[in-house]
């Protein structure tokens, strides 16, 4: 019951969280210097033509009215007209998110593939070499930005070994596999040499506890207690952390998609930037905030699914 319950109210406590995202969104991009009427009809415009297009888009009506009007078409489930590309913003965020989730998707499958093992190894070798090459490593990612290690990726593994495209998506879905290995690559080492440490600690923390030293005084196996019961406890705070960072991973792919010419959202959302796109740069960051949202939700339900004594 009470499950139910989390589940119907939690997304309602969130609705001011989204609101707060969008006011802040639409301040801050209409503080951007520029005008996209110039923008889009070039330096040469007239000014008859530059308010022909500022009534088009409403540009022309006070700041207060623009967002009440963003709010009216954000309940009838629409984002309004993008101003560059002249289609419906919504549609153009869905042709472009594609992309995104197989980057985001494959970025938190290989970081879950390189923390378990490489946290279960440190912690089981603790304070010999397999734990200090594996913390030595892990510290050596938090220090390298998500740019420059797609950068180095991309002159090693595509320009001079020659395993993998340099930039693109591709067509079909075996292409589009093979130009996300390296992208998903890049920001899955960032995100595990985070995950690793807080995984390894909380190994460390369980296997040194009560409940571990009474299992090994009835002679269970130390494997047993390790995977049955350490790491299932300590997947817990690990999956928080994830969820806490859903945020940061998004900013990555923001980023990486620009690095590897990635035709997602984040790239969108770049262009949208530069090119004072209003409507587009509100619906990507609603989009991923809303994203965020869902993710942090999903990590609750996980927490309890794992951890009974959790309480929703």
């Amino acid at each position: 019951m009470h499950r139910y319950r989390f589940l119907l109210f939690r997304p309602l406590q969130l609705l001011p969280v989204l609101l707060g995202i969008s006011l802040l969104t639409f301040v801050m991009v209409r503080s951007i210097p520029g005008d996209p009427a110039r923008i889009l009809l070039g330096v040469r415009s007239t000014p008859a033509a530059l308010a022909r297009v500022r009534a088009q888009f409403g540009l022309d009506e006070p700041l207060w009215l623009q967002y009440f009007y963003f709010l009216r078409n954000l309940l009838n489930g629409e984002l309004g007209k993008s101003i560059i590309y002249r289609v419906d913003t919504l549609k153009l965020i869905f042709s472009r998110m594609e992309p995104t989730l197989w980057l985001i998707g494959g970025s938190v499958l290989l970081a879950v593939l390189l923390t378990i093992p490489l946290a279960a190894i440190a912690a089981r070798q603790q304070g010999r070499l397999a734990d200090h090459l594996i913390r030595l490593l892990s510290t050596g990612g938090l220090g390298f930005p998500a740019f420059w290690l797609g950068i180095m990726m991309i002159l090693l593994f595509s320009i001079t070994l020659g395993w993998f495209p340099v930039s693109g998506y591709g067509d079909t879905w075996l292409e589009q596999l093979h130009h996300m290995v390296l992208p998903c690559l890049t920001v899955a080492l960032a995100l595990a040499a985070v995950l690793i440490r807080n995984l390894r600690a909380s190994l460390i923390a369980e296997m040194g506890s009560d409940y571990a030293t009474a299992a090994r005084a009835r002679g269970q196996p130390v494997s047993r207690i390790f995977w049955r019961h350490a790491m299932p406890n300590s997947l817990v705070p690990t999956i928080n952390l994830l969820a806490v960072n859903v945020g940061w991973l998004i900013g990555s792919t923001v980023v990486i998609e620009s690095v590897f010419a990635i035709p997602g959202m984040g790239q969108l959302l770049v262009k949208a930037i530069f090119s004072r796109d209003y409507m587009v740069v509100q619906g990507v960051v609603l989009v991923f905030a809303l994203a965020t949202v869902l993710v942090n939700l999903l990590a609750d339900l996980a927490t309890v699914s794992l951890d009974p004594r959790v309480k929703l």
